[in-house]
């Protein structure tokens, strides 16, 4: 995420690092590689201007405190300006009447269907009661997606096949809410390539329909400024409650993250990484802000954690580790919850100082698939008795998994490493950490 914005800025602090006191000078060649790196970022230039004019005023003439050096100190007003030039703080959903309607809307193919499924899933995981609604009735498969999407989330999903108007859709959908205690319309509307006024007219009909408490309006953040344009062309018109950022695993600038909310003062809500429907992240302006600047986002990193890992699975944990019984089905359960955190790139990010290491092309969701793959391929005796292993066996198992028996080897042996590391440490940390084996 922003690998390309995170890693020019990290180098516009270098000259500023080495100085000993902050001058008009050594902030001023700070602040002109700060300008280049947002402006390389897609970030609209009198936005870039702006922004680092308020980031050179604070700069200048500030005493610096006896532990902090300038760069500390530069990168700080830089967090704290970053944060504030996206939203500040979080802001929740309203979700505030008996059957409370979120409208979400947006260009096709900018993942509003998808992000539909996933806000079904996080508001079930709130213990809210969803209901989908496919109201986009004339992209093709999208009545199929959706409820693809819903049979995944386990949610309800409210469509009428042979209907094609989307206002009678979304009222019948209300009365169905109604008569079967569902608290929350999520409503997937139509999109098309471009604005039109068809679209446009649509949407604000469905809008006087409903009453909707939220309405989303989703952005592809690998566009950029454009998406910034059409999301301000939205909001003249709709006047939309948020702003969602899908996509973002896949953007290294961040111009539209950057620029949104001062573009249309409207709050960033939710950010999407990824297809898999729990990559729905709330969105703390703060948190990205660190994690742009490369200092990683360890409370969102324990967040997920907390949500896989309970307190039986963790004490358990414990006692295996210090009774020195981990065995390999024991790792085994601790990559599928990592899996399920979400990418293990994007996990790596969030550790401050890892950033970098996340590019490494040897780091990737499949060299998990494949240490699965080697303990798979295990009995379920060697697999709950490490000790048990030997030449023979070690054969057997790399023929299983189509790997080498020194990859094999480079496995236990790691296995056997992280093993001892976890029972010489004093306390279990909230989240294990484990030193993944390199394929």
């Amino acid at each position: 995420m922003f690998e390309n914005l995170s890693e020019k800025l990290q180098n516009a602090f270098k000259f500023i690092k080495g100085q000993t006191h902050i001058t008009e000078h050594n902030v001023s060649n700070t602040i002109k590689d700060i300008r280049k790196a947002l402006l390389d970022a897609d970030v609209n230039y009198k936005i870039a201007k702006e922004f680092t004019e308020k980031v050179k005023e604070k700069a200048i003439g500030q005493k610096i405190i006896q532990s902090i050096n300038p760069g500390q100190l530069m990168v700080k007003i830089m967090q704290d300006e970053l944060t504030e030039l996206m939203g500040s703080t979080a802001q929740d959903l309203v979700l505030n009447k008996p059957i409370s309607v979120v409208l979400v809307v947006g260009l096709q193919g900018n993942g509003k269907t998808t992000f539909c499924g996933k806000l079904a899933m996080h508001l079930k995981n709130e213990k809210k009661h969803p209901l989908l609604v496919a109201a986009d009735v004339y992209r093709p498969a999208a009545i199929e997606q959706i409820k693809q999407l819903a049979q995944q989330a386990e949610v309800e999903v409210y469509s009428e096949d042979d209907n094609k108007n989307v206002i009678q859709i979304a009222q019948n959908a209300m009365s169905h809410a109604k008569l079967h205690n569902k608290n929350v319309l999520i409503v997937d509307t139509a999109g098309r390539l471009a604005i039109d006024e068809v679209m446009m007219n649509e949407v604000a009909e469905l809008k006087k329909a409903l009453a909707p408490t939220e309405i989303l309006f989703v952005i592809d953040a690998m566009v950029g400024q454009d998406a910034v344009n059409t999301a301000k062309t939205f909001n003249d018109r709709l006047d939309f409650s948020g702003v969602v950022l899908t996509k973002l695993d896949g953007d290294t600038r961040g111009g539209a993250a950057l620029s949104v909310k001062y573009t249309v003062q409207k709050p960033i809500k939710f950010i999407s990484q990824g297809e898999k429907l729990s990559a729905l992240d709330v969105f703390y302006p703060d948190r990205l802000a660190q994690r742009i600047l490369g200092m990683g986002d360890i409370v969102s990193l324990v967040e997920k954690a907390e949500k896989q890992f309970t307190q039986e699975q963790a004490e358990k944990l414990d006692k295996k580790i210090r009774q020195n019984k981990f065995d390999y089905d024991d790792f085994l359960e601790q990559l599928a919850q990592i899996q399920k955190m979400g990418s293990i790139k994007d996990i790596m990010s969030m550790i401050p100082g890892m950033g970098k290491l996340a590019d490494d092309p040897n780091v990737n969701d499949k060299a998990l698939d494949k240490t699965k793959a080697i303990i798979l391929s295990m009995t379920p005796q060697e697999r709950t008795n490490p000790d048990l292993m030997n030449p023979s066996r070690k054969k057997r198992i790399a023929k299983g998994c189509g790997k080498s028996i020194e990859e094999i080897n480079a496995f236990i042996k790691q296995f056997e490493q992280m093993k001892n590391m976890m029972k010489n440490m004093h306390k279990m940390p909230k989240m294990p950490g484990f030193n993944m084996p390199k394929f």
